[in-house]
């Protein structure tokens, strides 16, 4: 889920948008003023133009809006939506509204640009998992900018060239902004909360400026097990919990930390037979030994630094006749 920031259009600073507006042409008396959602317009999509005034009634008032030249909407004032266009491209809007036998006018140049914000969680995921970690708590995430900024003529402006100015959660981060700082690593925010990260990218001249923003919320993360087939391998289709009955000489099983913080290096995945330490490692191999049947726990912990944060764990069921003599290797 992305969030947009409000954005106004009267006063505006050549730095700080991506859109121009301009006065009434009237002269001195009543005025209004013109604001564009969202901040940052993105090529081909739509932004919506809304009026607003302290000395019209608008509610008694009528709207016509050009875009490119051609009218695209006559009637009461509300929001409308404009149509844009390529990356760098430029639309000019112009708004008159009537009220009381008199007309006022205001135009506004809307610049798209292109701008994405990709989160890359500082998490772990297994080997050829097809989709990518989530953002762990307690962990971090690297938020990088791609920036596809143009001039009207089509031109791209170098990445490396471009001044990045971070804000997490509303506050600005100074020290991960400047030219060229195109990423910046976010801590995650607390349980069953959210943290917002936007950036804001202007040219050194101030002409170009584009932005993003997106929302990371953290997810627990967890640790999975599953039966390593001597002939289909690892079954990753199938996740294993609950009871395992062990109906060879050896069972091999396999476990993944999914969205746990790597930040301090690999998780450390430790197995437990019956609450005693059996082994590190992704992989264990259970053997049963005597003629006996008879059960066992087993569990996994994977920890990141000095902290455990995921736990999984298996009833295991074996042999046929009771036995207490089990072990793993």
């Amino acid at each position: 889920m992305r969030t947009y920031l409000p954005f106004a259009f009267a006063f505006l600073l050549p730095l700080a948008a991506s859109a121009q507006s301009f006065g009434g042409l009237g002269g001195s008396g009543p005025s209004f003023s013109l604001s564009l959602e969202p901040q940052y317009p993105v090529p081909y999509s739509q932004a919506m133009i809304s009026a607003s005034s302290d000395s019209i009634d608008l509610a008694n008032a009528t709207m016509i809006i050009s875009v490119a030249g051609k009218e695209v909407y006559r009637g009461s004032v509300h929001p409308t939506a404009a149509t844009l266009g390529k990356a760098g491209s430029v639309t000019r809007a112009n708004v008159t509204i009537s009220s009381g036998g008199k007309s006022y006018n205001q135009s506004v140049s809307i610049q798209t640009q292109d701008v994405t914000l990709i989160a890359e969680p500082v998490s772990s995921a297994p080997v050829l998992y097809s989709g990518k970690p989530s953002v762990p708590s307690e962990g971090t995430t690297r938020v990088v900018a791609v920036a596809n900024l143009r001039t009207t003529d089509g031109a791209q402006v170098d990445p490396a060239t471009l001044s990045y100015s971070w804000t997490v959660d509303d506050t600005r981060i100074a020290e991960s902004s400047g030219i060229g700082k195109s990423a910046i690593l976010v801590a995650s925010p607390l349980p069953y909360r959210a943290r917002t990260v936007s950036v804001a990218i202007a040219s050194q001249d101030g002409a170009l400026v584009g932005g993003d923003s997106l929302t990371l919320s953290p997810r627990d993360p967890l640790v999975r097990i599953y039966e390593n087939d001597p002939l289909l391998g690892i079954r990753f289709n199938r996740a294993l919990s609950g009871t395992y009955t062990i109906t060879g000489a050896e069972s091999t099983l396999f476990a993944t930390p999914f969205s746990v913080p790597t930040g301090n290096g690999a998780p450390l995945l430790q197995w437990f037979l019956n609450g005693s330490a059996a082994q590190t490692g992704n992989s264990i191999t259970l053997r049963p030994t005597g003629d006996g049947a008879g059960n066992a726990s087993l569990s996994l912990t994977a920890s990141s630094g000095n902290n455990s944060i995921a736990t999984a764990s298996l009833s295991l069921i074996f042999g046929a006749n009771p036995s207490t003599n089990f072990f793993g290797l």
